[in-house]
C-alpha cells in the first residue's frame, strides 16, 4: 500500500506522466528531424529546376546535355544519388518552385542580384557573364542606352530587367518590353529576324547563339561581370547548400570545371559570320535531303546524328558528287583504297559513302587503346580519319617525349603540327605530314556539330513556342458560329 497521501500521489503520477510525454516527444523529434542533405541521400534523388535551352538543359543524340545539367549531374554523382530534372517554361515559375516539392535548387544561368538575395541563398559561383545589348547587323550600332531607336525586349523577372530598372535612373527615357514566356535564345532570334530591335542577354548565351543567328551583333556591355550560381531556398538548415559549395569549390580547384567548359564552350570562339551564314543556308537547303539518312546510320552505330552530319559537312558540304584534286570522292570523300576496304562499290552513292565513312571512323576509333575514353577517343579517331592513324600515333609519341599525356586530345593536338617540321618528323616512323590539317579538321567538326545541335534545340524551342501560341489563340466553336 502506498504510504503517501492521495493528493501527493496524484501530483507525483501527473509529474511522471508529463516526464514520460516529454521523453516521447523528444524521441519522436530526434528520430524525425533529419537534415536536408540526409533527405536527399535517403530518397536517392537530387531534384534540380532549370529552364530548357542551349546553355542550360536539352536532349540530343548523346542524351541529356547542357552546361547546367552536366554540372548538376556531377554534383548528384558526388552525393551518390540520381539526378532528376524538372523544367519550367518561365523564369518566375522556376524561382517560385525553388525549395518546394518540384525542386531542391535551381540551376539556370542565374546571377545573384539584390532583389533575389532577399528571397534566396546562392551557391559558390562557377562562371562569370556580363550583360550585353544586342542589335541587328545592318542597323545603326547604338553607343549608349539613350540612342536606342526601336523595341527593346527582355525576359520578365530577369536580372536584365532588374539591371535596366537601375539604369533608368541614369537614362530616364529608357523603356523596354518584358516577355514572360521568352528565353534568351528566343529573344536573340527575334533580333536576328528583325522582329525586335534590341535585347539584353548574357555573354554566354550570346556567344553560344550567335553562330545560328549571325545577323546579331553586340553593341556594348550594360553591366559589370556577374557570377552565375545555383539558387537555394531561404528556409531549411543549409546542409544541401553547404554540400553544393564544397562540391563546386573542389570541382573548380581540381580543374574538372574548366574541362567541362572547354568541352562545351570551346567552339564559341570559332565564329565567322560568313561561314555561319553559308552553313545556315545549307542547313535549310541541303540538309533536309540527307537528315533522315544521317539519323538512320547514327542510330545503327549508336552515334549522335549531329556528329555524323558534321563529318559529312566537313568532307563535302553534303555534296554527294564532290571530288578533290587527289581523287577522293563522294559525301564522305573516300579514297579508292578506303572505299575498297569498307566494301563501298560506288563512292557517288550517298548511302554507301555515308555507311562506309562512318564504319571507317568507328574502325579507327576501335584501334585506339581502351584506356582512352570519349570525348578524346572520338577526337583522336577524327584526326586519324584526316591524317592517317600512323601519323596520329607519331604525334602521340611526340607528346610522350615532351612529358605530355598521349591519351588526351588537348596535349596531342599541340604536337600534330610538329609533323611538318623536319626536326621532328625525321625521328618518327611515318615521316612528314601536314600536321596542321587534322587540328583544323577536328576543330571544324566540333564547331559544325555544336551548330547543328544548337539548331535542333532552337527548332524544338520555336516549335514549342508556336504550339503554345496556337493554344493561347484557340477558341472553341460555338453552335451560333456554325
Amino acid at each position: 500500500m502506498d504510504p503517501l497521501p492521495s493528493d501527493i500521489r496524484t501530483i507525483r503520477n501527473r509529474s511522471m506522466l508529463v516526464a514520460i510525454a516529454l521523453l516521447c516527444l523528444a524521441y519522436i523529434s530526434d528520430s524525425s528531424h533529419i537534415s536536408d542533405i540526409e533527405k536527399v541521400v535517403q530518397r536517392g534523388e537530387l531534384v534540380v529546376l532549370t529552364l530548357p535551352g542551349a546553355t542550360t538543359y536539352f536532349e540530343d543524340g548523346d542524351g541529356k546535355n547542357g552546361f547546367e545539367y552536366v554540372l548538376a549531374k556531377a554534383f548528384a554523382d558526388s552525393l551518390g544519388v540520381e539526378l532528376k530534372v524538372t523544367t519550367k517554361s518561365t523564369l518566375p515559375s522556376l524561382l517560385l518552385s525553388v525549395g518546394g516539392p518540384q525542386g531542391d535548387f535551381a540551376a539556370a544561368n542565374l546571377v545573384n542580384t539584390e532583389d533575389r538575395g532577399k528571397s534566396f541563398k546562392f551557391s559558390y559561383p562557377y562562371h562569370q557573364v556580363v550583360q550585353q545589348l544586342i542589335y541587328r547587323a545592318g542597323d545603326q550600332k547604338p553607343k549608349s542606352l539613350n540612342q536606342l531607336k526601336g523595341d527593346l525586349a527582355v525576359i520578365a523577372g530577369s536580372s536584365h530587367s532588374e539591371n535596366l530598372q537601375q539604369l533608368r535612373k541614369q537614362f530616364p527615357s529608357l523603356k523596354w518590353l518584358e516577355e514572360n514566356d521568352a528565353e534568351m535564345s528566343e529573344l536573340i532570334r527575334q533580333v536576328h529576324e528583325g522582329e525586335i530591335s534590341y535585347t539584353v542577354t548574357d555573354s554566354l548565351a550570346y556567344d553560344i547563339n550567335r553562330h545560328i543567328y549571325p545577323n546579331t551583333r553586340k553593341a556594348f556591355n550594360v553591366s559589370a561581370p556577374q557570377a552565375l550560381a545555383w539558387v537555394f531556398p531561404n528556409h531549411g538548415d543549409g546542409t544541401l547548400l553547404k554540400a553544393a559549395n564544397q562540391f563546386l569549390q573542389q570541382f573548380t580547384e581540381s580543374g574538372q570545371l574548366d574541362a567541362i567548359k572547354q568541352q562545351l564552350f570551346a567552339q564559341t570562339k570559332r565564329f565567322s559570320a560568313a561561314d555561319s551564314k553559308q552553313l545556315g543556308q545549307l542547313v535549310s537547303n541541303r540538309l533536309p535531303k540527307f537528315e533522315a539518312m544521317f539519323r538512320q546510320v547514327a542510330e545503327k552505330y549508336d552515334l549522335d546524328w549531329h556528329l555524323v552530319a558534321a563529318i559529312a559537312y566537313q568532307e563535302s558540304h553534303w555534296n554527294p558528287r564532290a571530288k578533290s584534286p587527289t581523287g577522293v570522292r563522294g559525301l564522305m570523300m573516300l579514297t579508292l583504297d578506303t572505299a575498297k576496304e569498307m566494301g563501298v562499290t560506288n563512292r557517288l552513292d550517298p548511302a554507301q559513302s555515308l555507311e562506309g565513312g562512318v564504319a571507317y571512323f568507328l574502325k579507327l576509333k576501335a584501334r585506339l587503346p581502351e584506356r582512352i575514353q570519349d570525348p578524346d577517343r572520338s577526337l583522336f579517331a577524327l584526326a586519324a580519319y584526316n591524317v592517317g592513324f600512323g601519323h596520329l600515333e607519331d604525334a602521340r609519341i611526340l607528346a610522350v617525349r615532351n612529358n605530355k599525356n598521349p591519351d588526351v586530345w588537348v596535349d596531342v593536338r599541340e604536337h600534330l603540327p610538329l609533323l611538318s617540321k623536319k626536326k621532328y618528323y625525321s625521328t618518327l616512323k611515318r615521316g612528314y605530314a601536314r600536321g596542321n590539317e587534322p587540328v583544323i579538321y577536328v576543330d571544324n567538326i566540333q564547331y559544325y556539330r555544336s551548330y547543328l545541335q544548337l539548331n535542333s534545340v532552337s527548332q524544338q524551342s520555336n516549335q514549342k513556342n508556336t504550339q503554345d501560341k496556337e493554344r493561347e489563340n484557340w477558341q472553341p466553336v460555338t453552335p451560333d458560329a456554325l
